[in-house]
């Protein structure tokens, strides 16, 4: 596997991202279980703008003196914004943060809600990267994901996307019911030709407390089996791969230099500001770190928002084994993996050393020649126990 070359430098420590959640969507897709709403009465955009200002101060007070590096909207669906609106909570942020000339502005978006005039409003706006909802490119497995959207209007907005902004992403998944490796190739192809610099590629996963995991359970859902998913998983390496597209993170693929730098900020265990309805944060505050989560539901986030100025139903400070542990629960998602001495400064501990051995010599992970710990292409799909190992 080609890795992509990422520059693990300062971003790692001193990259700070801005989530901004847009909680509503035309309708609930059966696979699921993000904080979305449906609302068909319609939504008073400028009531949760003013919110959504007061909650940005409230963050901004807490982490004075921060350069916001990437701005993330994500949802639900934020393309169904009014660009004013993202004007207002982007002019918001900068107002109370000081904003990396080159900050990294992006807005997920599907295709029911592209339009060309919207796309220019919210470049206008302060946009410079949007990530389309594609799902699929073939109509029946989109109506079976429950979008609204047909792969004719999925092309159309990619293009329109194409035209607007110099970087787009746009996601797809597979593994999906009844899905072939030759379907899937053909497919992948097909999506690779309209991609520009990034593809989020995701393996369709039942998650709980969602119509897919009902359906599932009762057999009414059946998803390809370990042996078919992990061959899927392999053919999307090794096309993506030649088709200059890299795996940078398990499912996340781009050219070099092209990444999420958003995602990046996650993954490597930068601090993030979380607002507005459901959003998560991480934040550094005193010495110490804390995890913030809002209040889900829209109405009762705006309530709280005007009683308090923050929605916050989450404010705690992370243990030393928390963090270490989110650090290698994340980290190891990348191709660049993790530093071995950083989790040993946040955990108080190094990693076992005895358990390293073990898995080097099964092929789950190996070392870099500058001391880093990644997990292997090959190990990958088993992520989940690979990671579960070394923070026993």
């Amino acid at each position: 596997m080609t890795l992509t070359n990422l520059s693990v430098s300062t971003l790692s420590t001193q990259a700070f991202g801005v989530y901004v959640h847009w909680p509503f969507c035309l309708s609930k897709c059966p696979y699921c279980d993000f904080n979305s709403h449906v609302r068909h009465g319609g939504i008073d955009q400028s009531r949760y703008v003013q919110a959504y200002l007061r909650e940005i101060e409230a963050m901004a007070a807490r982490t004075p003196g921060r350069t916001v590096s990437t701005i993330f909207f994500g949802g639900g669906t934020p393309s169904l914004m009014q660009p004013e609106t993202v004007a207002a909570i982007l002019d918001g942020i900068g107002r109370h943060w000081t904003v990396a000339p080159d900050v990294e502005v992006t807005l997920e978006a599907n295709p029911t809600s592209v339009e060309a005039e919207r796309f220019r409003g919210f470049r206008t706006a302060g946009v410079n990267r949007v990530s389309l909802g594609v799902q699929a490119l073939d109509d029946a497995s989109l109506k079976e994901l429950g979008r609204l959207h047909t792969a004719e209007e999925a092309l159309k907005a990619v293009a329109i996307a194409r035209s607007v902004f110099d970087r787009y992403s746009f996601d797809l998944i597979y593994a999906r019911p009844g899905q072939t490796p030759d379907a899937w190739s053909q497919e992948l192809r097909r999506a690779i030709a309209e991609a520009a610099e990034h593809l989020s590629l995701y393996q369709l996963t039942i998650e709980a407390d969602t119509p897919f995991f009902t359906l599932h359970k009762s057999g009414k859902l059946i998803t390809p089996n370990d042996d078919i998913a992990r061959e899927l998983y392999d053919m999307t390496q090794e096309i993506c791969d030649a088709a200059g597209l890299s795996a940078y993170e398990i499912s996340n693929h781009s050219r070099a230099g092209a990444e999420s730098r958003h995602n990046l900020v996650y993954w490597r265990g930068a601090d993030y500001a979380a607002i507005a309805p459901g959003a998560h944060g991480r934040i550094a505050q005193d010495g110490r770190r804390y995890a913030t989560a809002t209040e889900k539901r829209p109405e009762s986030w705006l309530m709280r928002v005007d009683a308090l100025g923050h929605g916050l139903v989450v404010d705690e400070v992370l243990t030393r084994e928390e963090r270490a542990d989110e650090y290698l629960l994340m980290g190891l998602r990348l191709t660049e993996g993790i530093d071995p001495q950083r989790y040993e400064a946040l955990s108080g501990r190094p990693l076992d050393q005895k358990r390293i051995a073990i898995l080097l010599a099964e092929g789950a992970v190996e070392t870099t020649a500058n001391g880093r710990l990644r997990v292997t292409q090959a190990a990958f799909p088993i992520l989940d126990a690979v990671v579960a190992d070394l923070a026993a």
